[in-house]
């Protein structure tokens, strides 16, 4: 410690070392110097010369004086009063007084404060629990790109006043699946819930236990809710299994059980839901009438448990109304951001409540992933269902694979399920629009940025032998890769890009004005790097047809449960 060699260490408490940086919002660890001891006037200026010793503190140096150093110089008297009167007693000012006792105050409680601070983050730190991803994700989240986070809720009965829900004894499975995903820009979300009966294939899961790697096989043609807490998996095979399922790749995971439900909504002061009709569900132990009511604690755990009451009694029933609780309690979240013991409150119940991966086991980390979700406009999250179809066991579903597909590729492609500003749009479409040159004239590097071998190639042979794009190069695999395909060019070869992007049937948004780079011939040449939405020469990319008919809820709405 700095405090040490100063000879106080034993005066010092670390934590009090601790000072919140106002731009940050960060507690930061400063070593200020110490202050010069009582008597010992501090001087105007450094006397530090190199080659010369210092004094102590505290000690008068010994010997003479150097004589470069002028004698000590009298000190002028005040003006004597006059005879039979006394001095006047100087007194502080009140302002200086208060200015004293205010800073004396504040620097009390700035030292109180980041040491409580301090300890309170350490706190919610050993509040939190994590596991690994075993290597099923990116290996977390980043500013610079989308953001994937699979959100699952366990039906494992840990924590108080939960074994009354029957099954005490069970390892836990997916009951409640969501796949966040953020847009690059932070415009807009989806929220994509899985359904636990949905039939899948779950793969082999690679997983650390007890030091070792060992492989938990995969099982075909079962039910989703199996992938988590069954023969050892863990969320990493749950992670697993939703890749393999959707094709996006997941940066992070977060579990919560029971109790997340029920202290969360009773940090925020319940939770807003309506109902067109009165529940009354023994089973979850929900009773609630028609209209609207405010949930919390039980109720709130009962309200997203229940299904036998709401439409045909389905778990697609239900999860409409667990997207109606979120929604909710989001818009409720919003609102108490101003209002610190509500935060505070929110803090320790999440803190508890939730299993991370090994990459957010920091409040600091959670903190950050939370401001970039909070960048999103509660009307810009979308809540969606993967679409399914009844199987013949009337007991579980199967993925609807025409429409599924589209909307994977829109998640994992990027694509707003919410409405962007038509303002955007036209800018974009106004990209296309003008005069084009010939085929003859298009010059462009290509490079594969996608997961499909050979596409730079592919895209290459058809570009010369089915539209005589001969000035046309490939080079390669292009690092990182991309989930858009995406065409650059200088505004001289504007025409140029207008063509290419008829050509292969390129959206206005996959165009993008900047600069060139120069091909084999050192000649400037457009640049071309195919996504991960390209899938074959000639077949149009960059453009997903979300399903008009899909089932969605944007969480700025209020609904109504059926």
């Amino acid at each position: 410690m700095d405090a040490q060699g100063r000879g106080r260490a034993e005066n010092v408490d670390p934590a009090d070392q601790w000072v919140l940086n106002p731009q940050t919002g960060d507690y930061e660890l400063r070593l200020h110097p110490s202050a010069p001891e009582s008597g010992i006037p501090s001087p105007r200026r450094s006397s530090f010369a190199p080659g010369r010793p210092q004094a102590r503190p505290g000690r008068r140096p010994q010997g003479p004086p150097p004589s470069d150093v002028p004698g000590q110089r009298r000190r002028r008297m005040p003006e004597e009063p006059m005879p039979g009167r006394r001095r006047p007693k100087q007194r502080k000012s009140k302002g200086k007084k208060a200015l004293m006792w205010t800073g004396g105050a504040l620097a009390f409680l700035l030292v109180g404060g980041a040491a409580t601070a301090y300890f309170y983050i350490e706190h919610l730190n050993g509040n939190l629990n994590s596991m690994s991803t075993d290597g099923a994700g990116t290996g977390g989240w980043a500013k610079d790109r989308a953001i994937n986070v699979l959100v699952v809720g366990t039906d494992k009965r840990t924590g108080k006043g939960n074994k009354g829900y029957g099954d005490a004894g069970s390892p836990g499975h997916a009951d409640t699946t969501i796949l966040l995903h953020v847009s690059k820009d932070r415009t807009n979300a989806t929220a994509l819930s899985i359904p636990r009966d949905m039939i899948v294939d779950i793969p082999d899961c690679p997983t650390e236990q007890d030091g070792e790697t060992k492989v938990i096989p995969g099982s075909q043609n079962v039910r989703f809710n199996e992938s988590l807490g069954q023969s050892g998996r863990t969320p990493s095979c749950t992670m697993r299994t939703v890749t393999e399922l959707t094709g996006v790749e997941l940066d992070n995971f977060m579990v919560a059980d029971f109790n997340a439900v029920k202290t969360l909504s009773s940090a925020v002061g319940g939770v807003d839901v309506c109902l067109e009709k009165p529940i009354n569900d023994p089973k979850s132990h929900l009773k609630l009438p028609k209209g609207d009511s405010t949930v919390e604690g039980d109720d709130a755990l009962a309200f997203v448990r229940t299904r036998h009451a709401v439409g045909f009694g389905s778990d697609l029933d239900r999860i409409k109304l667990q997207q109606q609780f979120l929604s909710s309690l989001m818009r409720k979240m919003k609102s108490k951001m101003t209002d610190p013991g509500a935060m505070l409150d929110l803090a320790e119940a999440a803190t508890k409540a939730l299993t991370v991966d090994e990459t957010l086991s920091d409040v600091f980390k959670l903190r950050d992933l939370g401001t970039e979700l909070g960048k999103v406009n509660l009307k810009n999250i979308s809540f969606t269902t993967v679409p399914v179809v009844d199987n013949t066991d009337g007991a579980t579903v199967l993925v609807n694979e025409p429409k599924a597909k589209p909307l994977f590729a829109a998640i994992k492609g990027d694509v707003s399920l919410t409405a962007t500003k038509q303002k955007k749009k036209d800018a974009e479409a106004a990209r296309l629009k003008g005069t084009k040159s010939a085929a003859a004239d298009v010059r462009v590097n290509i490079y594969n940025g996608s997961d499909t071998q050979g596409a730079a190639s592919k895209t290459l042979t058809y570009l010369q032998t089915e539209h005589g794009m001969n000035k046309a190069s490939q080079l390669g695999n292009h690092d990182p890769k991309q989930a858009k395909t995406t065409l650059e060019y200088s505004p001289d070869q504007a025409d140029q890009a207008r063509k290419l992007a008829e050509v292969m049937g390129l959206p206005g948004s996959a165009l993008k004005p900047g600069k060139s780079e120069t091909n084999d011939q050192g000649l400037p040449a457009m640049v071309l790097i195919l996504g991960a939405d390209f899938s074959e020469p000639g077949t149009p990319v960059g453009t997903v047809a979300v399903p008009d008919d899909l089932d969605k809820t944007e969480a700025d709405k209020k609904t109504c449960a059926k």
